[in-house]
């Protein structure tokens, strides 16, 4: 792999003596990883639907690497219903250091694609909020797309900027990551773009924008909170300078040490996380805060109502979707109606694109359950189900949005090997096909 002279002169001032293993390590092809969802599987039920065998990762205990040939992971009908999401290993490192537990407020703040906030989400067990943010919003619909897919139901996908986000929601966060954008030295084997788009003056302009996301970040977080500072990146202006600037930036904080499973300790011995090639990873570095100085919450409450006329015909739907009780808490947004998840800050003009799971839609009159709702649930809830092997051609046919054989009448679940993954409307033998045409797959 030919690499930036400059970036090459910078990693061996880094790493001295391990240049030359870093170097070998590039001219290897890149781990393949993926990590499982937790919300949709165990571990056997995912090794068991994978034409591959997995292989753990001492990263998270959700992450596997494995070798598929040409095989595209994307394609398999596991990936359509929500059983992976496909991870660079070491990308887990930072949200095992976050520990995000049951029934707390935990905020994304740089977001897309959504592998980290999945992975807050599925240790989150749908218990609790969580809030991913995206400032560039083609990517804040990709990150809600994946979290779609994933089963995610208790989280908030906004584009905002993180200042605003974070000075209107001060406080109130028990969990705050900053996954930041960076220079990508940590992606070069396994995206040549990352090296096209190095430069020199890469790393310090990164630290730049870095900084100013944790200023803002540090707004969001409540008083014996934590904050967790993450890279793809292996300079020193990115990492550790930035961790000590933060520090004597942010006296309300204090820096947690990391004595982990896997990485190495950050230069000069500050205790961080450093992953190399070598390490088996690609490339990351994750450093823990906690904030032990005072910061009142200034968020306000969200008011859930549905319109009086229409809270009967919605619930009369979700009654014939599903047979476990009303979740309680819903509202219209547009032509949209969302069951919302609990603990609700205010919304207005923080960019909310989604908040909870999409019941149903307006079409002309009535309402027609939306694809989302059906990959948030569990196969005991629905009321009607069509439930398919993983190999079986019907379900290879459903995701291509074709018809299929199917009994009873109505809106039905089907199902993957027990787990919902879309849905159709049942009439004389035959079940129309609601997958979405973007999400079908392509023959």
């Amino acid at each position: 792999m030919e690499l930036p002279a400059a970036f090459q002169k910078a990693m061996e001032q880094l790493l001295g003596e391990e240049y030359t293993a870093y170097a070998a390590c590039l001219e290897q092809p890149p781990r393949r990883g993926l990590r499982r969802n937790p919300l949709k599987c165990g571990e056997e039920a995912l090794r068991g639907c994978l034409p591959f065998s997995l292989e753990p990762t001492p990263f998270s205990h959700l992450s596997f690497t494995f070798e598929a040939g040409e095989e595209k992971v994307g394609r398999l009908p596991a990936h359509h219903a929500g059983l992976f999401y496909v991870q660079e290993p070491s990308a887990c490192s930072a949200v095992t250091v976050l520990d995000p537990q049951p029934g707390e407020k935990v905020l994304d703040l740089c977001a897309a694609p959504g592998g980290k906030s999945t992975q807050i989400a599925g240790l989150l067990e749908g218990k609790g909020l969580l809030w991913a943010n995206e400032i560039v919003k083609s990517r804040a619909q990709i990150l809600l797309s994946n979290g779609e897919r994933l089963g995610v139901r208790n989280a908030v996908v906004s584009s905002c900027h993180p200042q605003r986000l974070c000075e209107c929601l001060q406080g109130f966060f028990d969990r705050v990551l900053v996954d930041a954008p960076c220079s990508g030295e940590g992606m070069f084997r396994r995206d040549p773009e990352a090296i096209a788009q190095w430069s020199p003056e890469s790393p310090a302009a990164c630290a730049q924008r870095q900084r100013a996301i944790l200023d803002s970040a540090s707004l969001a977080v409540r008083e014996g909170g934590v904050l967790v500072y993450s890279t793809c990146t292996f300079s020193r202006e990115e990492n550790e300078d930035n961790v000590r600037w933060f520090l004597d930036a942010h006296p309300e904080f204090q820096l947690v040490p990391l004595y982990l499973p896997f990485g190495r300790p950050g230069l000069d011995g500050l205790p961080v996380c450093r992953i190399f090639p070598m390490d088996g990873g690609e490339g990351h570095f994750v450093a823990k805060f906690q904030r032990v100085g005072e910061n009142s919450c200034k968020a306000g409450t969200f008011t859930a109502y549905l319109p009086r006329r229409e809270e009967p015909e919605i619930r009369a739907l979700f009654e014939e979707l599903f047979t476990c009780p009303w979740p309680g808490q819903a509202a219209r947004f547009g032509d949209r109606v969302l069951l919302l998840p609990q603990d609700l800050p205010e919304l207005s003009g923080l960019g909310v694109l989604r908040a909870g799971v999409e019941l149903c839609r307006q079409k002309g009159k009535r309402w027609e359950p939306s694809h989302a709702v059906f990959q948030a649930a569990r196969k005991e809830d629905c009321r009607q189900t069509l439930d398919l092997p993983w190999d079986a051609p019907d379900l290879l046919a459903f995701l291509r949005g074709e018809e299929i054989d199917c009994g009873g009448k109505g809106y039905t679940a089907v199902c993957a090997g027990g787990v919902p993954t879309g849905f159709g409307k049942a009439s004389g033998g035959r079940l129309k096909n609601h997958y979405p045409k973007g999400l079908r797959l392509l023959s």
